[in-house]
């Protein structure tokens, strides 16, 4: 097994993170010299993107698939459910991850670290409220999809929201959503990257 990444990439995170939790050897690279705009690349990923997963025969672009991927094949019940509700539960927050998560907090990021520039306005009112979402849905509950384990909802959303920081976002007022953050940092397995939230001594 062989992941494409990028170190600093939350969208490649949750994809290590999701290998290092299931325990599962891979090979990792990391595309140099604009290799992920070269035509091998794009035979993988059209879109010249990172993460790119290939398993035997098998490829897979885009963060939130690889999730859903090595969830059903190698996740077994607890990461992969049998539960309708539950699953469509999972997919409502991936869907989130991949919209309000990445145009929110994620732009955030990119603009003021890498410095793409972005409406800084509507973009902050847009990562204030999600996380504003976020700490009520974690309220009365240890994980984005209710029930006593993390799901791949959780690691579809963790990285960007723990990279919120760098992006300007003060995380201390959400209660529920910084002691999420230590559960998922609690995980055996965790893996960590540059700029990740973490709590401070009295946290």
């Amino acid at each position: 097994m062989k992941l494409y990444h990028f170190p600093l990439s939350g969208n490649a995170h949750k994809v290590r993170l999701m290998l290092s939790l299931l325990g599962l050897p891979h090979e990792a690279e990391v595309p140099s010299g604009g290799a992920h705009k070269q035509p091998e690349f794009l035979a993988m990923n059209p879109f010249g993107q990172v993460p790119v997963l290939v398993d035997g025969e098998v490829v897979v672009r885009d963060s939130q698939a690889i999730l859903v991927y090595l969830a059903a094949r190698y996740g077994g019940p607890a990461w992969w459910p049998a539960d309708p509700a539950r699953l469509a539960a999972i997919q409502a927050w991936l869907s989130t991850a991949a919209n309000e998560v990445a145009h929110g907090p994620a732009l955030l990021r990119m603009h003021r670290k890498f410095g793409r520039p972005i409406d800084l306005e509507a973009t902050t009112q847009r990562s204030q409220a999600l996380l504003k979402l976020l700490d009520a849905q974690l309220r009365d509950q240890p994980w984005l999809v209710q029930g006593d384990q993390p799901s791949i909802a959780d690691l579809a959303v963790y990285p960007y929201i723990a990279l919120a920081p760098e992006g300007g976002l003060d995380l201390s007022p959400h209660r529920h959503l910084v002691a999420w953050l230590s559960r998922m940092q609690a995980l055996p397995g965790h893996v960590d990257m540059p700029g990740l939230w973490r709590p401070s001594p009295k946290e």
